[in-house]
């Protein structure tokens, strides 16, 4: 991908090794992985081992400290990746991370964060409820007070690292004559007696992420296990959310970018009607297209991207940016995968797999349609 300014040179020196990690531990493994429906726990400690889980977590809970902009990069290459979109470390990292940092308290911070570093734990967030998805004002999972204790019933659905996660936060209604207002987050631990999984569902796409359901029966968990206060779980999500939707615009525009430069480097290759195929002025037209748009949309993430490391990224902004790179990406797409021709329906090229990966970042982390809500409600 080309030079950014908002990235620095070490930023870059990062970028680098990261690639190289992905080149040699995911994307020689991804079929076999598939396959199994599962991203091995191997690759979680050996992406640890290099330094490359919670980046921004600091040093003090064990972590490297490092910048956002670092997540960012992470995310990007990860997005960049053949089977990136599998994989589901900006879930630990960029989400359920900094819920801990933001709101969790001293002792969940020292318990929590150094495990989730060095891949000791995987974390899953459990938001999503069968029927209730992008409104999380209407979730039915409860969780009641009983002495020192929360008693937790209900049921996930869609959880990324379900299968593979130690610890999920789950998203719940202590009072539900509240509303919004009566949410909580707490944190259940996956050996709790009640809590089971369901199973790893099959998917169009992404087939080797353990998207999975989850069960809780009279869950029983300590109070301390409540992240921020009781009430305040939806307005921690809603200040954490734009956070997670610029991750994944960020892996959104640099799966586009992929496509794009697999596209343009295989029209200068494939030859019809004597002449390869770049050389007609329509195919030079779709990609000058797809060009210009993944060059607007680096431009605007990185504004965003800048915003989120200073605090100052709005909720609008976080939407505006998921939005704009994951319908873009659609777009970008599918035009690479046409440019390919047959052969760009063949599961042999990864193109093909690009194209059933990128379909579902308009629906999670907040549909289209939701985005065009945030925008529209703050016009």
């Amino acid at each position: 991908m080309q030079s950014r300014a908002i990235y620095s040179s070490e930023h870059e020196l990062f970028r680098e090794n990261v690639r190289r990690f992905f080149r040699a531990e995911l994307e020689p493994n991804i079929d076999q992985w598939e396959e199994q429906s599962v991203v091995p726990r191997s690759l979680w400690e050996k992406a640890a081992a290099n330094g490359f889980l919670c980046c921004g977590v600091p040093e003090e809970y064990g972590g490297p400290g490092a910048d956002f902009l670092y997540n960012m990069v992470l995310s990007e290459e990860t997005g960049y990746a053949i089977g990136g979109a599998s994989v589901g470390f900006s879930v630990q990292a960029d989400i359920v991370a900094y819920y801990l940092m933001n709101a969790g308290t001293e002792e969940q911070k020292q318990y929590w964060l150094p495990k989730m570093v060095t891949a000791e734990k995987i974390a899953a967030i459990g938001m999503t409820e069968p029927g209730v998805g992008s409104d999380l004002k209407s979730l039915r999972t409860s969780a009641v007070r009983d002495g020192d204790e929360y008693v937790i019933n209900g049921q996930k659905t869609f959880i990324t690292n379900g299968q593979n996660c130690d610890f999920v936060l789950v998203a719940c209604t202590t009072n539900p004559s509240k509303g919004g207002r009566g949410i909580s987050m707490i944190l259940v631990e996956c050996d709790s007696p009640g809590f089971s999984r369901g199973r790893n569902l099959d998917k169009i796409g992404q087939k080797a992420a353990d998207t999975s359901e989850m069960f809780f029966q009279d869950v029983r968990v300590p109070v301390s296990n409540l992240v921020g206060e009781e009430g305040d779980g939806f307005k921690i999500m809603m200040r954490e959310l734009p956070r997670e939707r610029i991750t994944i615009a960020c892996r959104a525009q640099a799966e586009a970018q992929r496509a794009f430069d697999l596209t343009l480097a295989y029209t200068k290759e494939r030859k019809a009607f004597g002449k390869a195929i770049n050389e007609f002025q329509n195919t030079q037209f779709v990609l000058a297209d797809m060009k210009t748009s993944l060059e607007v949309g680096w431009a605007y993430l990185d504004q965003c991207i800048r915003k989120c490391d200073d605090g100052t990224l709005t909720p609008e902004e976080g939407a505006m940016a998921k939005l704009w790179t994951t319908e873009n990406e659609g777009k970008v797409v599918d035009q690479c995968l046409q440019l390919f021709g047959g052969y760009g329906y063949m599961r042999e090229y990864p193109i093909s797999r690009i194209y059933v990966d990128a379909r579902v970042r308009r629906i999670y982390g907040g549909t289209s349609e939701i985005m065009k809500l945030v925008i529209g409600r703050s016009l």
